[in-house]
Order: structure tokens, then sequence, then C-alpha cells
């Protein structure tokens, strides 16, 4: 057994097989019993010869050889829309991850939709609020608030747009190439292949009631969709301006946007080490149930560690290589790897950290079932702590806590 403070190094890619090939620094776990491949003793205790998926397989690394430091049985916080099926229609598709495929994720639900030129996301609201990333491609947007003012908008890569609970809402892919986005719904039950649609509420009520309620002939139903369309292809729409001229009539503007340009805004928080954007109500005015960190980190940097004390954090990565490792109380430790397309979770007030494990650029979006965006930094609390207590907790010199960011830095350069 080793001791927590003799350093050893060990390989966090393959430290199952090689061991005494170390590349990183790692000190063994307290705990009894001891965990990891660093403590691990033995003959043939390292070796995998059963039946396996290799591929698979060494993209977790950490699962495959998780860091001695992990501890406990933490339930997973990685899931994927890489292999959530696909419900392909003519107008694009969709996958989605809710609760059901994903159990820690009770908060949020995901989805990952793709519209082509002139694809069509049917008229139709939802139970939940709707926040959105757009990730590729350009799209435009309609919603009607509560009080009957209409909004039309066009947005593009980076953008956000938010859509309170039975907000009734349109999105449909413009040119060259349409688009792709997330969407998150503030329930982890929240399914997108079963929505309040314009089309099969119409279909199954009785014509002489649409007759009635549209002040027009029943005959004029006479060939509406008898089964829904929700994604479908339609054509690409034209000038922006005519279409909001078009949808206002006689209405006012709506007093705040639905939409907003997360991409291209101020960070919250911006170094060479890489910046943190923020959306939430107090700058996103309509989007008070959901929250939203963009995290950019260089080759080797770390999100520092931290952690959320408002709610949940629903991660997507947006592109490049993370590994997380989450901290609760038990004590229990979990370390899982992400790539693009994978989706985090971590449990409020629970303590995590992002290491940019790859030789490009990490982008993930932190998504939050709060009206605005909280956190506590680790190294924020220990520095603003009086030196001597904390020195006399951890068998660290005073000097040495001096040297720790004080300034809630967010994300921290590679060592």
């Amino acid at each position: 057994m080793f001791s927590r403070r003799e350093l050893l190094a060990v390989s966090a890619m393959g430290a199952a097989m090689t061991v005494s090939a170390a590349k990183a620094g790692s000190f063994g776990n307290p705990d009894e019993p001891p965990q990891g491949a660093i403590n691990a003793k033995g003959p043939g205790n390292l070796t995998d010869p059963g039946p396996q998926n290799p591929v698979l397989g060494s993209q977790f690394p950490s699962a495959q050889a998780a860091p001695a430091t992990d501890v406990g049985g933490m339930p997973l916080t990685w899931a994927s829309f890489n292999n959530a099926p696909k419900r392909i229609q003519n107008g694009g598709w969709a996958r989605q991850v809710t609760v059901d495929d994903f159990a820690v994720s009770k908060e949020i639900s995901g989805v990952n939709m793709r519209l082509t030129a002139g694809g069509i996301r049917e008229l139709h609201w939802h139970q939940a609020a709707e926040w959105a990333i757009m990730t590729y491609g350009n799209c435009r947007i309609t919603v009607l608030d509560t009080q009957g003012r209409p909004y039309v908008a066009d947005v593009k890569t980076g953008d956000l747009w938010y859509f309170p609970p039975g907000a009734p809402h349109s999105l449909q892919g413009l040119g060259p190439d349409g688009c792709e986005f997330v969407i998150c719904f503030d329930d982890g039950h929240a399914d997108e292949f079963n929505t309040l649609l314009v089309t099969d509420w119409l279909a199954h009520t009785p014509p002489e009631i649409l007759a009635k309620n549209f002040g027009v002939p029943a005959d004029s139903f006479a060939k509406i969709p008898l089964h829904n369309l929700w994604i479908f292809q339609g054509t690409v729409p034209g000038d922006l301006t005519a279409d909001r001229i078009a949808a206002q009539k006689n209405e006012p503007a709506t007093p705040y946007p639905f939409t907003f340009p997360l991409g291209s805004t101020t960070p919250f928080r911006e170094s060479n080490n890489g910046a943190i954007r923020i959306a939430d109500s107090t700058n996103f005015t309509v989007s008070t149930a959901v929250a939203a960190a963009l995290v950019t980190v260089p080759p080797g940097g770390v999100r520092e560690m931290h952690w959320h004390p408002n709610a949940d954090e629903w991660q997507y990565y947006l592109k490049g290589k993370g590994r997380m490792t989450v901290f609760n109380t038990g004590p229990e430790a979990l370390t899982m790897d992400f790539a693009a397309g994978d989706i985090g979770y971590v449990k409020r007030n629970y303590g995590h950290y992002v290491e940019n494990v790859g030789d490009t650029e990490m982008q993930f979006i932190g998504v939050f079932r709060a009206p605005r965006y909280e956190e506590f930094s680790l190294s924020d609390w220990l520095t603003h702590t009086p030196p001597k207590l904390v020195a006399q907790h951890l068998n660290v010199d005073e000097a040495t806590i001096a040297q720790w960011p004080s300034n809630r830095p967010g994300i921290m350069p590679k060592g």
C-alpha cells in the first residue's frame, strides 16, 4: 500500500498494462482497500483476458485504468449522442438522451437535431422550457409570447434560443446547408419524440369545431394531414424582414429577444488560458429557468476545481477531448473521458474539474436548470480563508498557499 504523500509516476492511458512506464504524477489512494493500478498487487490482476471491444475501450482510458484517486461507486456521469438512435424524416433527423437513457440526468434531457435547407420542425409546444445552442449552419425560429406578440429571427452557429414552457414555436433550416443544434429541456423526462403538435390537434378535432374556431367552412380543412409531420421538407424561407412583417400584423414587438449570441459575447472570464462565456437571466432576460456557460480550454489546460450550488450541470462537448473527475461525499470520485458529441452530468454541489487531454482546443457547454449561473471555486475559497487555518488542514506551508490563485481564474494553464 502506498502513502498518499508518496509521489508515483503512472501513465493516464494504459496504466493497467504499463504502470512502470509512467508519464504523469499521481498520488496513491489512501482509502481501504487501496484502488488503482499503482496500488494493485497480485499476479495477473491488471490484465483483461476476457471478451472485449478494444475500439470502444480505447475511447475510455480512465474507465480501463482509473486514476488511483478514484474511489467508490458513483453513478455513471457519461452519455453520448454518438450512440443515440436517430429518428430520420424528409426534412432532417433528431436523436435524444433523456433520464430513461441516462439515469443521473434527472433535471435536464437533451436533443440533437439536424434540419436540411428548408427542413421544418413543425409548429409545436412543450410542457418544459426549451433552451438550445446552434452548432452548425443557420436556422429561422418563430415564437409567440403570452401577450400574443410574435418573434421571428435567424440564428447562426454559437447563438442560443429560449422558449418558455407552453410557448408555441417552429424551427426551419436556412441555406445553404440547413442547420444542426442541441436542445435542452428543464426536465429529464421531456421527450422530443412526443410533443404537442399543431397537425395532431387539428387532425383530432371535429371539422365543425375547426370551422367555428377559425370562422371558415369546414371543407377548408378537407386536406389537412391525418398524421403529424414532425420534421418535414419545406421551401427555404425568404427575406427575414418580410416574414417578420407578415407575422407581426398589428401586434407590438416583444420587449425582449428569444435569442442570444453567446459565441460572440464578451467572456465572463478570459485569459491566455481560455474563456468562459455566460448566458442567464441577467443578460438573456427571457431565459428565466435555464443558465449556461460556454467553456473553452486550450490543450493541457484545466477547468479549475469548483462546484455549482444551485443546479445540476448538464454538459455537451462541442470539440476536443476532455477528462472529468467528479467528487462526492463518501468519499466517492469518478473519472471519465469525453469527446465531441458526448454528454457529461454533475449533480449540484459535487466538486469537479475538466482537463483538456487532447492536442486541440476543447470546448463544452454547461447547462443548468436555474435562473442564474453560480459557482464556487476551490482555490478562491481556500485563498480567502485565513492561511494559518488552511495550512493546518492540508499540511501545506503558508508561503505555498500565498502562490495559489485568488481571483477565480476559471481555467488554469498546462502545468
